[in-house]
């Protein structure tokens, strides 16, 4: 049994979005990773494939191991997404043999189902580059622009939520005001702006809906700390990468600050691997890990660093936000892992432009979502994707 090609997709209007197909005797196992599609592609043809083609694809931990590299394994660059998208590609085809869906090849379900909250983006968030208000797609005129409607309208997004069964929604009120100042301050009137749409929430539904506060890594410690002493009074279920999470001593500096107001830190989405996680763990500073599995070094990975969590007595709650593969994987994780807290979900994303990439999603019903039945990942492309306009592929066999 070996690795007969590597092939990688991408679409002209999803800039950041890249598929990897895993050929094997006639089987293909798909993975996937977001930012920077075209390096990482680059790299995989260049670099990745001529280490795969041949090899066994049941070795996936070593697989992995190869292709940590010399450079580029201790953070979620080019190098590990790459190999993150490869581990979920290789997991997919293990299941497909085995005639078993991923979760249990992860040792079966703790749970049917889990709960999920929405990230309240829109249809067109992040399709470029870069975490920033400038590419945060709003104005699009369509039905899930969640985006501008916590801007606008927080209280009756809640409410619409909340009739959908989903009693979790993440926002982010607070970016634009980092940006102006470098991250480094935030105003009175800023402060009151930014606590807003928190407040039509509380008062459209009270204490029904849990709320999310991310901050995107943007802030200095000592104004991240003072916007989480603001939330206090509206009781906010966690703040979200208040510092960057290689700044540990700032994040447990907002930890301590957090701890005093009863609010729960979550952080590690942009962390690689398990030893990433390690400090973030054992300096306890923080109370949810958020885990990428096409960011974190794939399955193999992102199953460890949820054992590390357990270990230390944290949760897990697993990254969507980035693509339809991305969140098929987590689901099964979210599913098997015990520990895992929570699901993120993007109906803006879930309800429009994932369905056009992937045959099947994972269900979502009353709040609580599911993996999608089926041998592996239980989903592949869409039968007619290679014959789209914008698309390219590439293909590498042995020799090429």
């Amino acid at each position: 049994m070996k690795i007969d090609a590597i092939e990688t997709v991408r679409h002209e209007g999803f800039p950041n979005l890249l598929f990897v197909l895993v050929h094997s005797e006639g089987l293909v196992g798909l993975g996937e990773t977001f930012y920077g599609a075209e390096a990482v592609e680059s790299y995989l043809h260049s670099v990745a494939a001529p280490l795969l083609v041949g090899q066994d694809p049941r070795r996936i931990v070593a697989i992995n191991r190869s292709l940590e590299g010399y450079v580029g394994y201790a953070g979620s660059g080019v190098e590990t997404r790459a190999r993150s998208a490869v581990d979920v590609a290789l997991w997919d085809l293990s299941g497909q043999r085995a005639g078993l869906p991923l979760h249990d090849l992860m040792g079966g379900r703790t749970r049917d189902s889990i709960g999920v909250y929405n990230t309240c983006a829109g249809t067109h968030y992040v399709r470029r580059d870069g975490q920033a208000t400038q590419n945060y797609g709003r104005g699009v005129d369509g039905r899930w622009e969640d985006l501008d409607r916590f801007m606008s309208d927080a209280g009756g997004l809640a409410e619409e939520l909340l009739s959908e069964g989903i009693t979790g929604m993440k926002i982010w009120p607070f970016d634009a005001f980092a940006e102006a100042s470098q991250g480094m301050s935030i105003t009175r009137e800023q402060m009151q702006a930014g606590l807003d749409p928190i407040r039509k929430i509380r008062a459209a539904v009270g204490d029904r809906m849990d709320v999310m506060i991310e901050l995107h890594a943007l802030w200095s410690a000592p104004a991240a700390a003072s916007i989480v002493r603001a939330l206090e009074p509206y009781s906010p279920f966690w703040v979200e990468d208040p510092v960057r999470s290689d700044l540990l001593g700032a994040l447990h500096e907002v930890h301590v600050a957090a701890e005093r107001t009863g609010t729960m830190i979550a952080a590690g989405e942009t962390v690689a691997a398990v030893a990433g996680y390690v400090p973030l763990l054992a300096a306890r500073s923080i109370d949810v890990a958020t885990v990428d599995v096409v960011w974190c070094g794939g399955i193999t990975h992102a199953l460890r660093i949820a054992a590390l969590a357990d270990a230390h007595g944290r949760a897990v709650a697993p990254h969507d936000c980035t693509g339809p593969v991305a969140l098929v994987a987590a689901t099964h994780l979210a599913v098997s892992v015990p520990n895992v807290l929570v699901q993120e979900t993007v109906r803006a994303s879930l309800r429009t432009w994932y369905q056009e990439f992937v045959t099947e999603l994972p269900p979502v019903a009353n709040g609580r979502i599911r993996p999608p039945e089926g041998q592996g990942l239980g989903t592949a492309l869409q039968p007619d994707i290679r014959t789209r306009r914008g698309i390219t592929t590439r293909l590498t066999t042995h020799g090429t």
